[in-house]
């Protein structure tokens, strides 16, 4: 029994399970759905570094988050939101990040794409600055063989005068890859720099500006990835896109229906959740790949209170539960973030947390966690 706080700062008595329900790494690959799981980055907790500093990484332990992913058959998408691009880790770090986890891809075989953004930008003032930028990008991770994810960017949404300076820039990315690339909207829930992405604040003129993009240049996107949290409109962009161009949900509130779709089709995944739930993810998508909708809602549904708890608004600060439940899980030996960013969530949220996590068997080793949760909480002042 361990006592966690709630929101109004009582302390509960919650009975922890004894059993995991991880699943051993291995099976059949996943042939139904693309799914990656964006991840995260584990800091180095021994350097000497204030929140202004770069990035100090644990190289060793990112990389073998990786390898735990790939191990159960699910992608990688690296140097995304997930691993703090624009909140700690900078654009030296993530390209030394790219490289890394290209090179770890290529020897375990695993699939991996990787973002391409602006922010080695601390300014723009113009559209050419910006084409620059992402060009510089767009050739770190096409040298390390990885497929290019390109990413919404701070700089053209800050410089953009409309929807025709987005047709130009995106255009021109699109003819410089060399192979086809996943386009993402990340929605200003995620980043509020990005209110107004494709020219326009309301989300159909957007829409239209963002299948304009991709009807001029079908053949070199494979996909688009959607961070809206509105299942309705991934759907109907969906329903929109030319044939052969995939959907990937990037919805963290509604991503088991999404996947399971409808008669007039599916999307595919690239979530940051499925960090914390790629075992379970993994399993549920190859129950999926029997043809057993019934069984793969049932499995992942009960993870949706967890992801949206994990989500919930200011949603830019997700990545804190995400590292803390790696830590509980065993995946690293601290609860340090790059940036010092295991600040952004009280107490509470984290308890909360682990109690979610904890009920859906998350942890291979569920002593091991409650003995961290425990150890937390005494650092709170919250003796057991």
């Amino acid at each position: 029994m361990i006592r966690l706080p709630d929101a109004t700062g009582a302390l509960r008595a919650y009975t922890p399970r004894a059993e995991s329900a991880v699943l051993a790494a291995g099976g059949p690959p996943l042939v139904s759905r693309t799914v990656f799981s964006a991840a995260h980055v584990v800091a180095d907790p021994f350097a000497d570094t204030t929140p202004d500093s770069p990035a100090a990484v644990d190289w060793d332990a990112t990389l073998a988050f990786r390898r735990h992913l790939w191990s159960h058959g699910l992608g990688v998408a690296e140097a995304m939101d997930t691993a703090q691009r624009g909140m700690g880790l900078d654009w030296a770090g993530a390209a030394e990040l790219i490289r890394r986890s290209g090179a770890e891809a290529r020897a375990v075989g695993g699939l991996i794409a990787c973002g391409v953004g602006t922010d080695q930008l601390t300014t723009a003032t113009s559209l050419d600055e910006v084409r620059a930028a992402y060009e510089e990008q767009l050739a770190v991770v096409e040298e390390t063989g990885a497929q290019a994810i390109i990413m919404a960017s701070r700089a053209l949404a800050a410089v953009a005068a409309g929807p025709e300076d987005y047709l130009e820039v995106y255009g021109h990315l699109l003819r410089q890859a060399s192979e086809p690339v996943i386009l993402h909207w990340l929605g200003p829930m995620f980043d509020p720099a990005l209110e107004g992405y494709w020219g326009s604040a309301d989300l159909d003129a957007a829409t239209g500006t963002f299948l304009d993009i991709i009807a001029e240049h079908p053949d070199k996107v494979d996909g688009v990835k959607v961070s809206l949290l509105e299942a309705r409109r991934e759907v109907e962009l969906r329903r929109r896109l030319p044939k052969g161009v995939r959907c990937y949900t990037g919805d963290d509130f509604n991503y088991p229906e999404l996947i399971a779709g409808d008669e007039q089709g599916f999307s595919h995944a690239l979530l940051g959740i499925f960090d914390p739930l790629g075992p379970l993810a993994a399993q549920a998508v190859r129950t999926l790949d029997t043809g057993d909708v019934a069984a793969f809602r049932a499995a992942l549904d009960p993870t949706v209170p967890l992801s949206r708890h994990l989500f919930r608004a200011p949603t830019r600060f997700y990545k804190t539960g995400v590292v803390f439940l790696a830590w509980l899980a065993g995946h690293q030996d601290h609860f340090t973030m790059v940036g010092g960013l295991q600040s952004a969530r009280s107490l509470a949220h984290l308890a909360r947390a682990y109690e979610l996590a904890d009920g859906l068997g998350l942890f291979p080793d569920p002593a091991l966690a409650e003995s961290r949760m425990a150890r937390l909480l005494a650092v709170h002042g919250v003796e057991q």
